[in-house]
């Protein structure tokens, strides 16, 4: 059967047939994902190491080596890949394509937790995840306010932008890179530690004694179960004792 010469014929079947697949190929179009990268499972382990207020030369002796050691002698590892920065270190260990990545993922996890014990005792326990293409970011915005300074900007984007984005369909979640973030510095005063014999470390425990909010129980009040907590925070950052706030 010579299907052109029917088609000539018979041009209205014909028609119909390319306007239905017109159609169909409109609608699939449109209701297609959209993402960056396809569904890729790679075996590729992330681990990130957080030790605020520490140089990346220290962070390179104490931590970023020690964890390489540690997971240099996995077996499949192709290449590991160290980012070191103030207060961070980042290690990306790459294996080979035939390496399950959940089974790459519970070794690399086992090594970090053996050299925990020689990494530094206030340090954050490190994170360890896999490598997921889909949750990287799709779209990125720079956002600029010639009337605001860093900081303003910073609160702006983290209390008015972030909250209105996360709200709309389809957005997973909203990172800010770069700004500033909120913190309380405190320099201690040499002399005054000296003179009352005390230690930094101490000072740093004495914080974190006052800055307490843990859970006070229940408690029966009109006949009604109610939940207590103990709060133990400080209302100021005023300068007190021996150290000074900035």
């Amino acid at each position: 059967m010579n299907v052109s010469a029917w088609a000539i014929k018979n041009p209205v079947p014909a028609l119909m047939l390319f306007v239905l697949l017109t159609i169909a190929g409109l609608v699939s179009f449109s209701s297609m994902k959209v993402q960056n990268y396809p569904d890729l499972d790679l075996p590729t382990i992330s681990i990130v190491a957080l030790l605020p207020g520490v140089a990346p030369a220290q962070l390179e002796t104490e931590v970023a080596r020690k964890i390489e050691n540690g997971i240099a002698a996995l077996p499949s590892l192709k290449h590991i890949t160290t980012k070191v920065q103030d207060g961070a270190v980042t290690v990306t260990a790459e294996f080979r394509l035939e390496k399950s990545a959940q089974e790459a993922l519970a070794e690399v996890r086992l090594a970090v937790q053996r050299v925990r014990a020689e990494l530094p005792a206030d340090m954050r326990d490190p994170t360890v995840s896999k490598l997921d293409l889909a949750a990287l970011p799709v779209l990125a915005f720079t956002i600029a306010a010639p009337n605001m300074d860093e900081e303003a900007l910073s609160w702006f984007v983290d209390q008015t932008v972030t909250k209105t984005l996360i709200s709309v369909r389809g957005v997973g979640a909203v990172t800010r890179v770069g700004g500033v973030n909120r913190e309380v510095q405190v320099n201690l005063d040499p002399l005054r530690l000296l003179a009352l014999n005390a230690t930094a470390a101490e000072i740093s425990r004495g914080l974190k004694s006052v800055q307490i909010e843990a859970s006070g129980g229940r408690a029966d009040v009109a006949g009604q179960e109610q939940l207590l907590r103990a709060i133990g925070t400080v209302e100021s950052a005023k300068p007190w004792g021996i150290c000074q706030s900035i």
